[in-house]
């Protein structure tokens, strides 16, 4: 990968919708109070990186890894993270906007969604194992031949998921969300 390597750096309140940030490696980094918005991120490695309180409308990320990166606060509105490097694509995501993203086809094992808004996310053929949505909206999210194995839905909320086209054997719901998991039948619940 040509492009420079930085370290150890902080960036704050930067605006790289006017100066794109270079393409190269970025390890052991935080981004706080940055504007990526419609920023071309593709090509880039994020390895051991925060970004908190950033906004990531629309940025392209297509062949980027995320290493062990945690976004929190972060406004991720449209983001195709389907189009990043799947191997070692290991992030968390706390208290984020994450309208319209995709993650279709994405190897999201372990991951960790807590307090976020994912309203119309996509996460068709995903192999969620594991995951937690801790207090997530998940109003009009997609599910489509998704790997929901051991997947933590308590406290998640909106969601409609058809077990006829997701593997969900020994996820969690709580019994206030089985009509998510029914929804597709047309039936009342009360």
């Amino acid at each position: 990968m040509s492009g420079i390597d930085v370290m150890d750096t902080l960036f704050e309140q930067v605006d790289f919708s006017d100066t794109p940030p270079v393409r190269g490696m970025y390890d052991n980094c935080r981004f706080v109070d940055c504007n990526f918005a419609d920023v071309d991120l593709s090509g880039s490695v994020f390895s051991d990186c925060r970004f908190e309180n950033c906004d990531l409308t629309m940025a392209r990320v297509i062949d980027s890894s995320f290493r062990d990166v945690c976004f929190n606060g972060c406004k991720l509105l449209g983001v195709n993270f389907g189009t990043c490097q799947s191997s070692w694509f290991t992030v968390s995501f706390e208290n984020c906007l994450m309208h319209l993203v995709s993650f279709a086809g994405m190897d999201m094992q372990n991951m960790n969604f807590e307090q976020c808004d994912l309203k119309e996310a996509d996460f068709s053929e995903a192999n969620l194992t594991d995951a937690v949505f801790d207090t997530c909206n998940l109003e009009r999210a997609q599910f489509h031949f998704t790997v929901l194995e051991k997947c933590d839905f308590r406290s998640a909320s909106n969601y409609s998921i058809d077990p006829e086209s997701n593997r969900i054997k020994k996820a969690k719901f709580s019994t206030t969300g089985l009509a998510g998991l029914l929804q597709k039948y047309d039936i009342e619940i009360s």
